[in-house]
């Protein structure tokens, strides 16, 4: 047996190891560059390329930077690996670099300086500048050199207009020679026209950009300019959407609006000056078939059925401009809203629609530069009058008190009313969300939220944080304004719960712009707050005191109540300083545009955009004046009727004026007595009197509070005297109270019956 082992191991050890290797092994097969069968391998390194070769490197002496790692490709141009690249200068007097890593110091590392402090972490500049080439090594392969540009301390860079002497003028458009004493071709430079800064550019325009560097803080020290060492400059903008800028610095408009320019060298960015792409100076806005400018009657839609917008927007060098980021917004965005480029209908009523190219979005600037050229200010369209046709509509109304702790829900599509909520608080104020879906209720107490669903109410949030007066929603439904006397503040409110922002001041009226924005608030202290999304707060002191604020159709301002009724404008007064490049403005934000004849204590603004409808406790005035689009300065014209005296009121207060969303009607509410509700019409130019009718109730004393229904046909007016609500219904020549009024029985918070004197009604689809 130990024979055959024996024989077994020998015979094992005399096979050639090589066999057994050949048999259980395939060599791969090695492809040349040439294609023979000897040279240089595929997949061998054959060039180096170190990066930024076109640009370089700049630095300021003494300045510690790198370089990237080399990138290599074989003799087919596919990448290979590179290992153990080693980097070289050429001048290490100038700029030495880590052979092993590439960090560069512009000056001379330390080597073997004792003392325990490691090599290559001390970087000792010199007074020298100029420029030095640093390469990569690796696999005996040596890549491209890039240039790397040693200079004194960049302290500024500045745009300019082009040089047209190297020598004595250095600037970006000179053509660099590392050779030259001063870095630059001593021959005049080919630049395309530079951008000086004078005036605006028109979408699609180009413009070469020209800066140049300078050492110490005296610019106009020619021994200053250092821009021929400091390599070739490269530009950025601040805001991308207003001007694009190639590698070259080639600077092409895009958007309207203003931006801040970078230009970036010694691996730093600096503020180089600005950049303006011209603002729109009209913006025509019709319907699709109509020729722009001309649409001039209400455009009749229909319910449910979308309808599109045309906008042609000219610049203020005559020039066209597209894919603008324009805002549409409705004024009565509850029945008639848009979306986008389109409006829909959703209930029978009338709006006005217009356009708007408005910072942030559009046309935007920095601040120091708002109003220059244009930029950084409103511009708009013509308002454009819908009236939307159908049927079915009906109401939802909500009933509250002052003196009451219960909300009365009246839904006109059934014949009996909803169940009352009893709320923790009485209220003190009451507003609906333009979504419909939400009531906000003020209190001394805290904020109550109401759901508001067809004709349920449920308590859907307590906020003991905010408490006061609820004046205004946002047309988004996004923000609520409320006031505290208390602690003397008015707040921001976001609808989701919690205050955005505050400011110090107890408010009277608030009104937003319909496209939420901006919102305008007067206060008790003769001032007028506005909050921008732009700008933020503003806060404007008033010659005398303002009681009520209405913002204009297209938004271009405000008039305000008072004695006398005045306008703000959204226009900034812009004062310009520096030339060139290196403008600046400041600005005063909403100045005073218009100051009118007319006292009124309420006002109002038509959706046609040409009336301002002010009551005082004896009369009604009727200031006629512009639809106020284009761009600013937009003009405030106004004509102040002579004042219509009312017939049968004996008024203590005025509590609101109501025109109809089509502008045919205005109505006014009052505190005091009187049994009549004062009715303007717009088109005759009449002010009658609407009695109030009589019933089981008792005979209605003053009509406290209304509200128009959203397809104009109804007024209700919650009325003193009789605590009823009253349906004003429309006929051919105005409106008559004829129909049987609402009893909401609201229990008063002292007994008895209180006097419905909180209305909000919701448009609802009739069932019948």
């Amino acid at each position: 047996m130990r024979r055959f082992v024996t024989l077994a191991v020998m015979l094992l050890s005399t096979l050639p190891f090589g066999i057994s290797i050949a048999g259980c092994s395939k060599a791969a097969s090695v492809q040349y560059c040439n294609g023979q069968t000897s040279g240089v391998i595929i997949g061998q390194t054959t060039t180096l390329n170190l990066e930024p070769r076109l640009t370089g490197i700049s630095l300021n002496q003494g300045q510690i930077s790198g370089i990237s790692a080399p990138s290599g490709r074989d003799c087919k141009g596919t990448s290979s690996s590179v290992a153990g690249a080693l980097y070289g200068s050429s001048d290490m007097t100038l700029v030495d670099v880590v052979p092993q890593t590439g960090r560069l110091c512009a000056g001379t590392w330390n080597r073997q300086t004792g003392g325990g402090i490691p090599d290559y972490t001390v970087c000792t500049p010199t007074t020298r500048q100029g420029t030095a080439f640093i390469t990569a090594s690796a696999q005996g392969v040596v890549s491209n050199p890039v240039p790397v540009y040693v200079h004194p301390v960049v302290t500024s860079i500045l745009l300019g207009p082009a040089s047209t002497n190297c020598a004595t003028d250095p600037a970006s458009n000179c053509i660099l020679d590392s050779i030259a004493t001063n870095g630059c071709n001593t021959a005049t430079p080919s630049a395309a026209s530079a951008y000086t800064g004078n005036s605006c550019l028109s979408q699609g325009k180009s413009t070469q950009l020209v800066a140049r560097t300078y050492k110490g803080t005296d610019t106009t020290n020619p021994a200053n300019n250092i821009s021929c060492l400091v390599g070739p400059l490269s530009f950025s903008a601040i805001n991308s959407s207003v001007v694009t800028i190639d590698t070259n610095g080639l600077a092409t408009a895009a958007q309207p609006g203003s931006t801040t320019i970078n230009a970036n060298a010694s691996q730093a960015s600096s503020s180089a000056g600005f950049f303006s792409t011209c603002p729109p100076r009209s913006i025509s806005l019709t319907v699709p078939g109509a020729a722009a400018g001309t649409t001039t009657s209400p455009v009749n839609a229909t319910q449910n059925t979308s309808q599109s917008l045309v906008a042609t927007v000219i610049d203020t060098l005559g020039a066209p401009i597209t894919n603008l980021s324009l805002e549409y917004v409705s004024t009565s965005p509850t029945t008639i809203p848009t979306i986008g480029s389109t409006f829909t209908p959703t209930f029978p009523g009338a709006t006005a629609i217009y356009a708007i190219c408005q910072p942030p979005n559009c046309n935007n600037s920095p601040f120091n530069e708002i109003g220059l050229f244009g930029n950084g200010t409103q511009v708009t369209s013509n308002p454009l009058q819908v009236t939307a046709t159908g049927a079915n509509n009906s109401t939802v109304l909500v009933i509250g008190s002052t003196n009451s702790q219960y909300l009365q829900p009246v839904d006109f599509t059934t014949t009996t009313q909803g169940s009352p909520l009893r709320l923790p608080f009485v209220p003190n104020s009451m507003v609906l969300s333009q979504d419909l879906s939400t009531i906000y209720l003020g209190s001394a107490s805290e904020l109550m939220v109401v759901s508001f669903s067809n004709s349920t109410l449920t308590i859907a949030r307590q906020d003991i944080a905010v408490v006061g007066t609820v004046l205004a929603i946002s047309p988004d439904s996004g923000t609520v304004v409320i006031t505290d006397p208390t602690r003397n503040l008015t707040y921001l409110y976001n609808s989701a719960g919690g205050i955005s922002t505050q400011y110090g001041g107890t408010a009277t009226r608030a009104q937003f712009a319909p496209d939420s924005q901006s919102v305008y608030i007067t206060t008790t202290d003769g001032r007028l707050l506005v909050h921008s999304t732009f700008t933020g707060w503003t806060a404007v002191a008033l010659p005398s005191l303002a009681t009520d604020v209405a913002v204009t159709v297209p938004a271009a301002g405000v008039y305000l109540g008072g004695s006398p009724v005045t306008a703000r404008t959204n226009c900034p007064v812009t004062t310009v300083s520096g030339t060139g490049l290196n403008q600046q403005t400041t600005n005063t934000f909403y100045p005073q545009i218009d100051v009118t004849s007319a006292v009124a204590t309420r006002i109002a603004a038509t959706n046609d955009g040409v009336h301002i409808i002010g009551a005082s406790n004896t009369a009604l005035t009727d200031i006629t004046t512009n639809a106020k689009s284009g761009s600013c300065p937009v003009a405030f014209t106004s004509s102040t009727g002579a004042p219509r005296a009312f017939s049968g009121v004996a008024a203590t207060s005025i509590t609101s004026v109501l025109p109809t969303s089509d502008s045919a009607f205005s109505f006014v509410t009052y505190q005091g007595n009187g049994g009549v509700v004062p009715q303007y019409n717009e088109t005759s130019g009449t002010l009658t009197s609407i009695p109030l009718q009589t019933t089981n109730a008792g005979a209605p004393v003053a009509p406290v509070t209304g509200v128009v229904s959203s397809d104009n046909q109804t007024l209700y007016v919650g009325t003193s005297g009789d605590n009823l609500v009253h349906r004003l219904t429309r006929g051919a020549s105005g409106f008559t109270d004829t129909v049987t009024p609402v009893t909401p029985n609201l229990p008063g918070i002292n007994g008895g019956t209180a006097t419905p004197d909180l209305l909000v009604q919701r448009p609802r689809k009739s069932t019948s």
